[in-house]
């Protein structure tokens, strides 16, 4: 009999927009069980509110972590909403959202263990990094107008 050990890792996720609606990126940063960085995802959304960047956010860094074969997950977001979302503790009411919701928990039953926890702003630095890289560099190739 072979016992796998569980592959683990620790996503940080975050989303923002810069006029909400507006400009809006999500950034996603995978982590192994020992602390390196194993992928960062940055994708600018084009004009969209902070929690659809949010909750985009969050669904790429899951697909990456299942691309990579991982079973045992820890999210972290600083975003209250989709944390108590996730969970339950909030309704998903903006239809714009509903479907965003339900690809999460459809991914989010894919691993073997997860846990979701709402952290502070300055905990999600590495995340909140990435949205802005991303949105900076294409505010920096927008044309002028």
């Amino acid at each position: 009999m072979c016992i796998q050990e569980a592959v683990k890792a620790t996503l940080f996720a975050d989303g923002g927009s810069r006029g909400n609606p507006g400009p809006a990126a999500s950034g996603a940063v995978l982590f192994d069980e020992h602390g390196a960085v194993v992928e960062t995802i940055g994708t600018y959304l084009g004009i969209a509110t902070n929690n659809v960047a949010e909750w985009t956010a969050l669904l790429e860094g899951l697909k990456a972590a299942l691309t990579r074969g991982v079973d045992d997950i820890a999210i972290r977001m600083d975003s209250e909403l989709v944390v108590k979302q996730l969970s339950g503790a909030y309704r998903v009411k903006h239809p714009g959202l509903i479907p965003l919701h339900a690809e999460a928990k459809t991914l989010l039953r894919k691993f073997a263990h997860v846990d979701v926890r709402h952290v502070p702003r300055k905990a999600n630095a590495a995340a909140d990094a990435v949205v802005n890289q991303v949105l900076d560099a294409q505010r920096d190739t927008s044309p002028s107008r």
